[in-house]
């Protein structure tokens, strides 16, 4: 079954000037996907455009099927419908994703009472929430700033969950993390995602952590695709010469992607 279908995705700015052009890409119930590329290349306003988020002055062209919804073009009531319920975000920074002002416990709540939870099954659905993530129960009383950003990203992942998504996007859910931290973020990712059968799409501009989470891979350069196909087959015989660049660097500072050569 196909969740998100997106068919030549074009995001421009005001002026007209093109962010995102000719982006097209299929997720199925189960499948792995990751946007790959560096800084600048189009990845996260692709994945802001499927949600239907992007920032003022932005406009999305083409089609976005998510969950057989039409998003682009899509008046608010029926993206609110689809987003936490159909598909949910990670973003980057779970400092700035986080509300300062508010106890992490009430944050977590809020998703979970779209399920119409209340009172103690309320309580008791933040408290797995927290677990399920790892987390003790006393870091529901905690603000965002009190705990650390390992911490923070799982928070982000147990709102991102709460409505029980069939597609989960991540979008560089480890970047602001040091290494060890995003090795426990990205198992928990990975088992979590296995755990529910959800679709994943992944975001990211290091080939290494794409190696590791994602079954097919669409490079993206200069908010153009470049290439796409399996994981395996795109570190093994990249075609295009950025693409040869990203894995020539990512095997330069990364052994782990030499399990993946053919």
């Amino acid at each position: 079954m196909t969740l998100l279908d997106v068919s030549g995705l074009a995001v421009r700015r005001a002026d007209g000037h093109r962010l995102v052009g000719d982006v097209s890409f299929a997720l199925d119930a189960g499948e792995r996907l990751a946007l790959i590329g560096e800084s600048g290349s189009g990845k996260s306003l692709t994945a802001l455009a499927v949600m239907g988020l992007l920032p003022a002055g932005m406009t999305a062209h083409g089609s976005v099927l998510l969950g057989g919804t039409q998003m682009i073009g899509a008046p608010d009531r029926t993206l609110n419908r689809v987003r936490g319920r159909t598909a949910a975000v990670i973003f980057q920074e779970p400092l700035t994703a986080l509300d300062p002002l508010m106890r992490v416990g009430r944050q977590i709540a809020g998703p979970l009472r779209r399920r119409g939870l209340r009172g103690a099954a309320l309580r008791a659905a933040v408290r797995a929430a927290l677990d399920e993530v790892r987390l003790p129960e006393r870091v529901a009383r905690a603000y965002p700033h009190e705990i650390s950003g390992g911490q923070r990203q799982r928070v982000a992942i147990a709102m991102a969950l709460a409505c029980e998504p069939a597609v989960l996007i991540a979008d560089e859910p480890t970047t602001a993390l040091d290494v060890t931290v995003q090795a426990e973020v990205l198992a928990l990712l990975d088992g979590l995602v296995a755990g529910r059968g959800m679709a994943l799409l992944f975001i990211s501009h290091d080939l290494a952590v794409v190696a590791e989470v994602a079954d097919r891979v669409v490079v993206l350069k200069d908010g153009s695709p470049v290439e796409s196909g399996r994981t395996r087959d795109i570190v093994g015989q990249p075609r295009h010469a950025y693409t040869r660049a990203l894995v020539d660097s990512a095997r330069a500072l990364e052994g782990e992607l030499d399990r993946l050569a053919p």
